[in-house]
C-alpha cells in the first residue's frame, strides 16, 4: 500500500498515559517524495513540528518536537504504521518515545480526519 500524507489531517483517538497528545490535538501532514513534515496543536501541546521518512512500506519514520502548555520543550522519536479503515480513512498506528525526560516509551493512534 503506497500512501501520500500530503495536506492530510490527523486527530488523536488513543495514548498511553505519559504521552501529552489528546483528542484535541490535530496533526496538519505536508509531503514531498519521501519526505514528510507536519504542525500540530490542540489539548497539552501548544505547538508541535515533524519531520519523517516514508519506508518501502509507508510506515513513517520520524523525529518531533514541541511546547507543552507547562511551557516545556519535549522532543522524541516514533514509529507510525499505516492501516486503512473500512471507510478509506488513515489510522497511525505509532511506537513513541521521549528523547527528554526519562525517556520513557509509549504507544498511540491518531486517524485521519
Amino acid at each position: 500500500m503506497t500512501i501520500n500524507y500530503n495536506d492530510r489531517f490527523f486527530k488523536a483517538v488513543s495514548n498511553s498515559e505519559n504521552g501529552e497528545v489528546d483528542e484535541n490535538t490535530i496533526f496538519h501532514y505536508r509531503q514531498t517524495d519521501n519526505l514528510v513534515w507536519g504542525t500540530y496543536q490542540g489539548g497539552q501541546v501548544q505547538f508541535g513540528t515533524l519531520v519523517a521518512k516514508v519506508l518501502p512500506d509507508s510506515s513513517l519514520e520520524m523525529r518531533y518536537s514541541h511546547v507543552n502548555r507547562d511551557g516545556e520543550m519535549m522532543t522524541g522519536v516514533c514509529r507510525s504504521t499505516p492501516q486503512l479503515l473500512k471507510d478509506g480513512r488513515i489510522r497511525l498506528n505509532e511506537k513513541w518515545r521521549w528523547t527528554c525526560g526519562g525517556c520513557s516509551e509509549g504507544e498511540s493512534a491518531v486517524e485521519e480526519v
